[in-house]
């Protein structure tokens, strides 16, 4: 069974690709931290600027305060495919707006499966049974305006890890654990005439907005002496609208985001997450700060019009300093809707790049987003950016 976990924890260690924070074991749950929709994946995994649908409850949230209607999304992908294993994830959004709230309320299920494991006891190499593990957490929210120009979003979330059902012979308990957080966002997206010199009118064409995210208590599986943070994150964003007329339209999106997770050693306390929310920030020389800071980017056009059939393509580019993680990739993706009904992929590619790495585990990963929506468009209550 020890063989099983070491590779177990190798694999949660890729599917972050962090730097040493990871490494050492310092947070935990990292697939909270994993882009879950096609759409932004498409765009280099940026998203907190556009926010304009269901998945916006992982970008950020208080983008869906300027959304009417109903949506549901459903999203799937084969992760890391280079290893040939059963790892995927599965993500399901839903938002109503509810106008007795004044406000949306929203939901999303992640699952992540990291396949089937042979359990074997600690004095034979003999199978004596199977398990499974995954993690999976459950999403509620709420979203509302504060004025024409401000969104304000909140999350509260569930997490349940279940690396393993038992411990082996010489452990007590298990290795299944439960811990909450919650996310506080903010959208400003100005209405009104707004100049930007040489930009003219960035009136309901500019967006910024940033997310708080995944602020909860320690998770731990056995020792709680050895809980482990989770991964607070937060991530600003911008998105804007480049060109449009009546069936044409071209977006830009910029995101950058940073763990919250104070560093130390394997040794050392960390910081409960009220302090690593400040802490963080100033744990290594301004320097290696700004270093530790991830950029995401992509470009976003449609052609069609909300009456008839869209299409839209997409491509994007990630990147994470060499000495805290060192992914680097290009992203494309492209999407359609018609009526109610949408569909979304995306593809990460490590080799396209100029001395990208070839066979990275994160290279050929593919999304596929579903999703269905009714009630009021996105571009007629806001109207920024096309979409459902």
């Amino acid at each position: 069974m020890k063989k099983q976990m070491m590779l177990l924890l190798m694999l949660i260690s890729i599917v972050s690709m962090r730097n040493n924070i990871i490494a050492q074991g310092e947070a935990a749950v990292p697939f909270l931290l994993l882009a879950p929709d096609s759409r932004a994946g498409g765009l280099g995994e940026s998203g907190a600027g556009l926010a304009d649908n269901s998945a916006a409850i992982f970008w950020n949230p208080a983008g869906i305060a300027f959304l009417t209607g109903t949506e549901v999304g459903f999203t799937h992908s084969n992760w890391l495919p280079q290893f040939n294993l059963d790892l995927f994830y599965d993500y399901a959004t839903y938002r109503q707006y509810v106008e007795e709230l004044g406000g949306s309320v929203t939901a999303s299920v992640t699952y992540m499966n990291f396949g089937e494991f042979v359990r074997t006891s600690s004095v034979s190499p003999d199978p004596i049974g199977t398990f499974r593990a995954f993690d999976a957490a459950l999403t509620l929210g709420y979203a509302a305006k504060v004025h024409n120009d401000w969104g304000l979003g909140f999350n509260f979330r569930l997490i349940h890890s279940r690396l393993s059902d038992q411990g082996t012979e010489l452990e007590k308990g298990e290795g299944v654990a439960t811990s909450v957080s919650f996310d506080i966002a903010a959208m400003w997206r100005p209405e009104e005439l707004f100049y930007i010199p040489g930009l003219g009118d960035m009136g309901n064409r500019l967006s910024l907005g940033f997310n708080l995210s995944n602020l909860g208590p320690k998770i731990y599986y056995i020792d709680q002496e050895q809980a482990d943070p989770i991964p607070t994150n937060f991530r600003l964003g911008l998105a804007m609208k480049l060109f449009e007329d009546e069936f044409n339209s071209l977006t830009y999106t910029l995101d950058f985001s940073k763990l919250l997770v104070s560093r130390g050693d394997s040794l050392t306390k960390k910081d409960e997450f009220y302090e690593a929310v400040i802490s963080a920030w100033a744990d290594e020389p301004l320097s290696e700060e700004i270093r530790d800071i991830v950029t995401s980017m992509g470009f976003e056009y449609w052609y069609g019009t909300p009456e008839d059939f869209m299409f839209a393509v997409r491509t994007g580019f990630f990147y994470e300093d060499p000495s805290y993680g060192n992914r680097k990739f290009m992203s494309l993706g492209a999407g359609i809707r018609y009526d109610l009904y949408g569909f979304d992929f995306s593809y990460i590619s490590t080799d396209l790049l100029p001395g990208g790495e070839k066979n990275h585990p994160l290279s050929n990963t593919l999304r596929f987003t579903i999703s269905i929506g009714w009630g009021a468009l996105t571009q007629q209550s806001h109207g920024f950016p096309r979409g459902i």
